[in-house]
């Protein structure tokens, strides 16, 4: 099906009173089908409103065009009809009288039997026949809007736009309405494109979902597909599988919107001062007891002790938010999964390398691989016995969570699955899931099991809802956890901030591993700028010295975080190679011919190197053993294609040369 309505790279600027201009939107591109229903949501002056106006003619874009079957839209006409949310009547008319003002107009050539039979045909399509002489002051908001959709469908438009059409209305008539319209739209082929705030409504009536950004300069953040099949009600859309997922993903883009807006409100000029090129820095992070290091750095007053005067963390609910935070530049710095510096720099994100340097390891261990409880009343208590009951169920759908693609738990959760024998992909199913709501889904058993840091281990355990199959400590002791990652970019055009960031947040690692201080840090962390919740879901370190994992009720496991010591903090390319190949065995990443450049360029042992000489602990050692993990297969980082060739569970792996487009710095 060809285009039926082109919006080709347009632009829409306003002239200000004052002299100056404002940008309202910037580089839109859209193309839509005939018979199509499109949605534009985004938050108030993103330029929705803005974008329907001149799909209707009655605004013209500053640059770009508009196009109507191939016909340049230049100013209002009867081929579309608007829908506002204020109705529009004419109050001395009654609701036939509306209605035959617009059909008498446009349709002044057609026989008037012809045009009076139309008038009453929309009437009875939209139930008025009982209203047909009142006017609008006799009707409820429902009903005005029932007029206005008759009105506009009367004169059998090629497009119909919709102004947030339901906004005004109680939810049991918008219910009603949606119901109608979507019948309307279907049984006619209407073309319509609709402006809303409302995320089920988009949802419920929408093929796709256009989201814009925040203005000035707004543009097309996203597009969704909405594949839930047609005919549609609306309390039955509820059940499909795409609905929550449809739902999350407008509703995480509108909080990620928001958040951006706070942070250009926040955000001032490049400050300098002590010798830093910047001391003003937003960094983020996700709620997790890892996060300890970044929390104690800024309440203990290590980032003002060398040189960075305004650091503000930002908390992010999930590693997305992380990730849209970097690559857009919102964020100067991040707390990261041990491999998101590897996965962005060799193209993850969007298949765009994105160079990210890692100068600090900032905690090891912590995770672990929790299961329902259910499974341990099973007789489940490794992986051997979790394929058994696998195969005893026949193929019944399980699903285990993790953070990130790039995060040590989906890494580690995949690598003992598929040492016990089961494939990752085929035999069980991951979904990715921010870290908060894991406990929740557990408990509510839409799914059955997940990988990933505390407090959500231990709060399982606690709550008696889960149990621990695994710690890290039994899959790869002294695995990397949380790191911190910059752009390449920032640390090449800011190195003297860069240092004294690791210097902070390396001295805030040294406090985090003295017994003395894990009281008043779980304090610290519990508080709600941070995990907001309980302290007793909060331990830094198995108190009991244990290296393995208890099975005896009540199940718990605690994180064992390593944050200071010998081999602890700096980075290690030989660890970000094995990430890279776990990644690439996954398919996430191809594996790179080029891995040698990578990680050279994500590994910045020489910041890491500067900031411990400046903190008089040159004598801390970083050469580590060999990587063991307890399937006791040798990493040889001589050869990684080799390495994942002898693994019997993998994807198809390929190889790709990956281009690096900022210029490569090996200077501190």
């Amino acid at each position: 099906m060809g285009v039926f309505v082109a919006v080709d790279n347009i632009d829409k600027v306003f002239n200000l009173s004052g002299g100056g201009q404002y940008i309202a939107l910037k580089n839109i591109d859209l193309q839509i089908k005939k018979g199509e229903f499109v949605s534009l949501i985004g938050h108030s002056g993103c330029g929705k409103s803005t974008l329907l106006n001149m799909i209707a003619g009655l605004d013209l874009p500053s640059e770009g065009v508009v196009t109507l079957e191939g016909q340049q839209i230049k100013k209002p006409g009867p081929d579309r009809m608007v829908v506002f949310q204020n109705y529009s009547l004419l109050p001395w008319l009654t609701v036939r009288q509306n209605i035959a003002l617009a059909v008498d107009e446009v349709m002044a050539g057609a026989p008037g039997g012809e045009r009076k039979q139309i008038i009453e045909e929309y009437i009875d399509m939209v139930g008025l026949r009982h209203a047909v002489d009142k006017l609008p002051k006799q009707l409820s908001g429902g009903m005005k809007q029932r007029v206005a959709i008759a009105r506009a469908l009367a004169i059998r438009p090629k497009l119909l736009l919709l102004d947030e059409p339901f906004g005004a209305l109680d939810a049991l008539t918008r219910g009603s309405l949606q119901e109608q319209l979507m019948k309307l739209c279907d049984e006619y082929e209407i073309t319509a494109v609709m402006v809303t705030h409302d995320v089920d409504e988009a949802v419920l009536l929408s093929d796709r979902i256009v989201m814009l950004t925040n203005g000035p300069a707004s543009n097309i953040g996203g597009i969704l597909e909405v594949d839930i099949p047609r005919p549609r009600k609306r309390m039955e859309v509820v059940q499909h599988p795409s609905y929550y997922s449809l739902r999350s993903e407008i509703i995480y883009f509108l909080n990620q919107q928001k958040r951006v807006k706070k942070l250009r409100a926040r955000k001032t000029a490049v400050v300098a001062r002590h010798g830093l090129e910047k001391v003003n820095l937003e960094i983020g992070f996700v709620p997790l007891t890892a996060c300890a290091p970044l929390v104690v750095a800024k309440e203990k007053g290590f980032f003002v002790k060398h040189g960075l005067d305004e650091v503000n963390l930002v908390r992010e609910t999930s590693w997305r938010g992380i990730v849209d935070g970097i690559s857009n530049n919102h964020l100067d710095g991040a707390q990261m999964p041990a491999g998101m510096p590897t996965w962005l720099t060799a193209g993850g994100h969007q298949e765009q390398p994105l160079p990210i340097v890692s100068a600090l390891t900032m905690t090891r261990n912590g995770n672990a691989i929790t299961l329902g409880k259910k499974f341990y009343e099973q007789g489940v208590t490794d992986a051997k016995t979790f394929k058994q009951m696998l195969l005893a169920l026949d193929g019944e759908p399980h699903t285990l969570g993790v953070v990130h693609p790039s995060s040590m738990h989906n890494l580690l959760l995949r690598y003992w699955l598929a040492a016990g024998g089961i494939d990752p992909d085929r035999d069980v199913s991951i979904k990715t899931i921010p870290p908060a709501q894991m406990v929740a889904d557990l408990k509510a058993g839409t799914i059955d099991g997940y990988c990933m840091g505390d407090p959500w281990n231990l709060r399982a355990a606690m709550e008696g809802i889960g149990f621990i199959v695994a710690s890290d400590l039994e899959i790869w002791l002294g695995h990397p956890g949380k790191v911190l990652g910059v752009r390449e970019d920032w640390a090449n055009t800011y190195p003297n901030t860069h240092v004294a960031l690791v210097k902070a947040i390396l001295e805030a690692c040294r406090y985090c591993a003295d017994p003395a201080n894990e009281k008043e840090i779980c304090e610290l962390l519990a508080d709600r700028k941070y995990l907001s919740t309980k302290v007793d879901y909060i331990q830094l370190s198995d108190p009991d010295g244990n290296n393995a994992c208890s099975l005896d009720r009540p199940m718990y496991e605690y994180g064992h975080l390593m944050f200071f010591g010998d081999g602890v903090n700096r980075p290690s390319r030989t660890e970000h190679l094995w990430m890279m190949t776990q990644m690439a065995r996954w398919g996430d990443i191809p594996l790179p011919r080029n891995w040698l450049e990578i990680l050279e360029r994500v590994c910045r042992v020489s910041v890491f190197s500067t900031a411990a000489r400046e903190l008089g602990m040159s004598d801390i050692k970083y050469l580590r053993g060999q990587i063991q993990l307890f399937d006791s297969i040798p990493f040889d980082s001589e050869d990684p294609l080799g390495y994942l060739n002898r693994l019997d569970i993998k994807r198809n792996v390929t190889m790709a040369e990956v281009h690096l487009n900022v210029p490569k710095v090996i200077a501190a």
